[in-house]
């Protein structure tokens, strides 16, 4: 496979029922149904659904499930909330009535403390792998110290609905250097939709805010580069920072970033162990971009997983 493709392979969580999207639960399932079944589903990672709706998704996605024995299951990640032994019995639930169509793979939860954490960790007992959204500022290296104590994972928010809830390009090093250093895999959450950093749209609304925001390129090379040991925090800025398209090149079974290279499978080694996935609402907008950058070529020939 090339470097591109493995970059690109599972990449997108999708998480159309939160906004911008906000789809309905039939919408959105019917979305990442003919993701999978499409030429883009090779960038679908999993489902993402609060463990409280796992029972109104296993209805509506019941038309679309492959049967048991008969297709690969769906995977899903199930968003905890307050009450988590509601969260775990429906979890439970949704995997013995769903057992061999839908999966929940992955739990997130979030945490600003060492005892949230705890809390969390304490509560699944290691019975999934879960996922934590930790404050990026001030510095998260003590709480994503303490995750990697505990053998969770982290979890950054790159943005929202308006320019105020994008970190700052310094923010995300900082974040990304820690797990690298602490070798602990990672996801992203929400506004990830485009490849590369520039300003845009927030929402589809045409009054809807305007700013710059992170692209997914730029954060999945940098975290990349950093696991690599081929730069360094003020390196990753740079990564981060960069808004030309042209800085991101296929080339052959290497990807470039700017002055630096990376290989198929370094690429592949990092996304499996480190650089793991981003939840988007939407699918349309980061292939659309992908397309023009002309990063999809190379790709559409995968294999469909459903």
């Amino acid at each position: 496979m090339s470097a591109v493709r493995e970059l690109l392979a599972s990449l997108v969580d999708y998480a159309g029922l939160f906004p911008p999207a906000a789809l309905s639960l039939p919408d959105a399932v019917a979305e990442y149904a003919a993701g999978r079944r499409g030429e883009q589903a090779f960038l679908l990672g999993r489902f993402v659904v609060n463990a409280t709706r796992l029972s109104e998704m296993a209805l509506a996605a019941s038309p679309h499930l492959p049967e048991e024995g008969r297709g690969q299951a769906w995977p899903v990640s199930a968003l905890l909330g307050p009450d988590l032994r509601a969260d775990l019995h429906e979890i439970e639930r949704f995997d013995l009535t769903e057992r061999g169509r839908a999966v929940v793979e992955t739990v997130e939860g979030k945490a600003g403390t060492p005892s949230e954490i705890d809390a969390l960790a304490d509560a699944l007992g290691g019975r999934l792998q879960l996922y934590v959204e930790v404050p990026l500022e001030p510095d998260p290296t003590p709480l994503l110290t303490h995750l990697a104590a505990r053998g969770a994972r982290a979890k950054a928010r790159t943005g929202g609905l308006e320019p105020s809830t994008v970190p700052s390009a310094a923010a995300l090093a900082r974040f990304l250097a820690a797990c690298a250093a602490l070798h602990l895999p990672f996801k992203a959450t929400a506004g990830l939709h485009h490849p590369v950093r520039g300003e845009q749209r927030f929402t589809p609304a045409e009054d809807s805010p305007r700013g710059v925001m992170h692209g997914f390129l730029n954060v999945f090379t940098a975290a990349i580069l950093l696991r690599e040991g081929r730069i360094d925090p003020a390196g990753a800025l740079a990564v981060l920072a960069e808004p030309r398209a042209e800085a991101f090149v296929a080339d052959g079974d290497a990807l470039r970033v700017g002055d630096h290279l990376l290989t198929g499978r370094e690429i592949r080694s990092a996304r499996g162990a480190f650089a793991t996935s981003f939840g988007s609402c939407s699918l349309a907008e980061p292939i659309s971009d992908l397309r023009r950058l002309g990063l999809l070529e190379a790709t559409a020939e995968l294999p469909s997983p459903a």
